[in-house]
């Protein structure tokens, strides 16, 4: 039987939050217009010196034409009156208009390659090897200590294994570390009411248990983004069962470099608790809708970028692959998403020592085993000072700066030198309790 083709491409999700972007950035340049002298009176009082000059120098707007004709002036050093008023508004709305239109077009092209381009990522996971719910362990295989890996609830796990050159969990087994990776899978009717406490005790510890049962060794935990702040739990309420524990891109300090976001989310709250109530989750595109926050220009500038590139390199089909994970649906109950929005980012109850799972206070401070905190500098998700918190409050922690993004340390060209490598050696070595 031939196999069913694969899903229609809707990214980059939400999309029409995109396209509103790409057109607000398009209205802001038109809205600048009125900082010249030809601009609504009531928009530039006499009072008030125009601006115009000091964001088009004099240089350009000669060489693009946009004035009128008239005497040269020597340098930038014009008289602001006199620029302005030699400044022909019908040309310089023009040029706005083209090129406006030229950077919507191109990020409209840029979205229509992705959707239509042929690229799927190509690696099949191996199968279920326990399961609790939605919830899945799969035995990467390897030999040599155990390895249990926990991503972060929001996005799926096949970032960590997304082609065979950038796959965290193969190069783990292919290097003397038996690998097991918790699939957390996409929220069913079981998972519908799951608080973050019910993931760390009803699937994460019973997965670091299964892994033990299965290889009859202590086990290694690596949580990576969200999924090592779960481990830290994990290593507190169950001490004798995780031998070493690593932190990647963990955060933990949510006050830490996340002003944007934090603002947006207490303006938002009365609206995002109404969405979340009426959804009975928080919907995939309201998760990335925040993220955008983070930077509102990325999404646009990457479909720009790649609609430049030959679809048949390297570099865009990578790309595609990159996308679709980014582009791949987590919804996240509601309880947990009220915990992570509210509690966490808002009210910052990790590193205030208020956050309680099981009736305990998850201290970092009473992790007793070998830790590593891995942390990348260029990390926009997560924040390095907020990562930073964890690290120096865990007792025992090796910290190893990573100069990559987020993303990048598990999935760019330098992720094996620079993230993959450094934390096996480190695994390898750490001490079992």
């Amino acid at each position: 039987m031939q196999a069913p083709p694969p899903p229609a491409r809707t990214g980059p999700r939400p999309l029409p939050l995109h396209l509103a972007m790409e057109a607000w950035i398009s209205q802001l340049s038109f809205a600048g217009l009125t900082l010249s002298n030809f601009g609504s009176p009531r928009s530039n009082p006499p009072s008030h010196p125009p601006l115009l000059p000091d964001l088009l120098p004099r240089a350009l707007a000669e060489s693009h034409g946009l004035l009128a004709e008239g005497p040269a002036a020597d340098g930038l050093s014009a008289d602001i009156p006199d620029f302005n008023a030699r400044l022909d508004p019908v040309r310089l709305i023009e040029a706005v208009t083209l090129a406006a239109r030229e950077r919507l077009a191109n990020f409209a092209d840029g979205v229509a390659r992705y959707q239509a381009h042929g690229q799927r990522r190509q690696l099949a996971a191996p199968d279920a090897a326990w399961e609790r719910g939605a919830a899945t362990l799969r035995d990467y295989g390897g030999t040599g200590p155990a390895v249990l890996v926990v991503p972060s609830l929001i996005n799926r796990s096949t970032v960590l294994d997304l082609a065979p050159d950038r796959s965290l969990l193969r190069t783990m087994a292919a290097e003397g570390l038996h690998t097991f990776l918790l699939d957390w899978g996409c929220p069913g009717e079981t998972e519908r009411s799951y608080t973050v406490e019910d993931y760390i005790c009803r699937v994460l510890i019973p997965a670091v248990d299964e892994v033990a049962r299965r290889t009859s060794m202590p086990v290694r935990v690596v949580g990576y983004c969200m999924g090592g702040t779960l481990a830290v739990a994990s290593a507190v309420l169950a001490p004798t069962r995780v031998a070493a524990l690593a932190a990647v891109a963990a955060p933990w300090d949510f006050h830490a470099g996340t002003l944007t976001l934090r603002s947006v989310l207490t303006v938002m709250r009365p609206a995002l608790e109404m969405l979340i109530g009426v959804c009975g989750e928080a919907p995939f595109d309201l998760i990335q809708a925040l993220f955008a926050n983070l930077d509102p220009t990325l999404v646009g500038r990457k479909f720009r970028r790649f609609a430049a590139l030959d679809p048949d390199s390297d570099e865009a089909r990578r790309f595609v692959v990159l996308e679709d994970w980014l582009n791949d649906p987590v919804p996240l109950t509601a309880a947990v998403a009220r915990e992570c929005l509210f509690a966490w980012y808002a009210d910052n109850t990790p590193a205030r020592g208020l956050w309680r799972v099981a009736g305990t206070a998850i201290d970092p401070s009473r992790v007793v085993c070998p830790c590593l905190a891995m942390i990348p500098s260029r990390d926009r998700i997560v924040p390095p000072e907020s990562a930073q918190a964890l690290a120096r409050s865990l007792p025992n922690a090796t910290i190893r700066p990573v100069p990559l993004g987020h993303i990048g340390m598990m999935a760019s060209s330098r992720a094996a030198d620079v993230t993959y490598r450094p934390l096996i050696a480190w695994l390898k070595d750490a001490t079992d309790v």
